[in-house]
């Protein structure tokens, strides 16, 4: 029996799935630079253009339950493609996959492994922030042809996009988000939904899920009881990541002021290693929190090295993950009642917004200074689209054109 794509039954899994996807997710976490935007952008034309895994509809929802809930977005929308494709096992391989490149990467730097602030270095990055330009592009482009096209839809999507680019305050995706829910209830028709049996089955009971919310919240409240420096200074750096990755909506870059309070303040990092560490953050590939594992290596406590990296990188990201397990059961219940179906029309056009939002701030603004850069992020939008060349392909080229860029 052939099954409509994102529809995987858990008996219909391959055996070797978790190192597909372990594989898969690798070469993401090698290619996707430009932050938790562009790395949506990277997921989705790797699992709903290129393989299939995902309907553009059920790509489009996960993203919204993502940027709807505390942690790392693009992480966690890693993780729930995993789980659906494969399981648990499934899911861990793409937190692995996805995290370990620029983890590996970052604790090399903290041990002096890598020199970015140099000519050359500087115009590599160039060249792949202009790239993440043409990725955003294309995904706000074919996102909105399938999730906006009709004009209740567009200005719905309009409407979430401005919300993000004049609303300065925060959890301001998550009020676009919940902008759109309202509008899609009001005005998108409930005839224009997907059957229910396109729905994918994420292989999470509400029973799971109980027991991840529980042990979140266990963790969360427990922590808060060891008392920062005390003489389990592993359990008080472990809080200190847990207690960031907990309060962090809208992606990784928030992160920072609470890992800055957290570390530089009891002086475990001092001003100067975080600022260097956070510019060697922006140079790496993957998610954004595994700044964490450079902090975890060099913190001046115990432990740290190896060890501190790891501590750090469970630490931040465990209760993102906690947050969406517990949620999925629920989410997978609920979004099956017309009313709410009704609603996620709404929040599927918002998700364009906010996408579009962000192409133009902070991708375009922080990336497009001059006619070359437009010139070379324009040649990559046509190398993806029109030349349908391999995104690691067009990642080379546009690396080595930002190095003769930067002057």
């Amino acid at each position: 029996m052939t099954l409509p794509a994102g529809h995987i039954h858990t008996a219909d899994r391959p055996l070797g799935a978790p190192l597909e996807i372990l594989r898969v997710f690798l070469k993401l976490g090698v290619t996707c630079f430009g932050g938790p935007v562009a790395h949506i952008g990277y997921f989705r034309r790797e699992f709903v253009s290129r393989r299939n895994w995902l309907t553009e509809r059920d790509y489009a929802e996960l993203v919204a339950l993502a940027q709807s809930l505390p942690g790392p977005t693009s992480s966690q929308v890693g993780f729930a493609i995993g789980l659906l494709r494969a399981g648990y096992r499934g899911a861990l391989a793409a937190w692995v996959g996805f995290t370990l490149p620029s983890a590996v990467l970052l604790i090399l730097f903290a041990y002096g492994a890598a020199r970015l602030n140099e000519t050359v270095g500087r115009g590599l990055l160039h060249g792949l922030q202009l790239l993440a330009v043409a990725v955003v592009a294309q995904a706000v482009i074919g996102m909105a042809r399938t999730l906006s096209p009709d004009l209740r839809r567009a200005l719905i999507a309009a409407s979430a996009a401005a919300i993000v680019l004049f609303g300065h305050f925060n959890l301001v995706q998550l009020a676009a988000i919940v902008w759109g829910a309202a509008l899609g209830w009001l005005i998108c028709r409930p005839d224009a939904t997907a059957p229910a049996e396109a729905l994918p089955l994420l292989p999470v009971t509400p029973r799971a899920g109980w027991i991840a919310w529980i042990l979140f919240l266990a963790l969360f409240a427990g922590l808060q009881a060891i008392p920062d420096g005390g003489s389990l200074q592993s359990i008080a750096l472990f809080n200190a990541y847990y207690r960031s990755g907990s309060l962090v909506f809208g992606g990784g870059h928030v992160v920072l002021p609470l890992l800055h309070d957290a570390f530089v303040t009891p002086g475990w990092v001092s001003d100067d290693a975080f600022m260097a560490g956070y510019g060697a953050a922006q140079a790496v590939p993957g998610p954004l929190f595994t700044f964490a594992g450079y902090l975890g290596t060099v913190a001046r406590a115990s432990p740290h090295g190896p060890i501190g990296a790891m501590i750090g990188l469970v630490g931040i990201f465990l209760p993102g993950m906690l947050i969406l397990v517990g949620a999925l059961p629920y989410w997978q219940r609920l979004r099956q009642q017309q009313a709410l179906r009704r609603s996620m029309l709404g929040v599927n056009a918002a998700v364009v917004g906010v996408l579009a939002a962000a192409l133009y701030n902070p991708i375009w603004t922080g990336s497009v200074k001059a006619i070359p850069d437009l010139i070379l992020a324009g040649a990559c939008f046509l190398l993806l689209t029109v030349g349908r060349m391999p995104p690691l392909v067009v990642a080379l080229i546009a690396a080595a054109a930002g190095a003769l860029l930067v002057p």
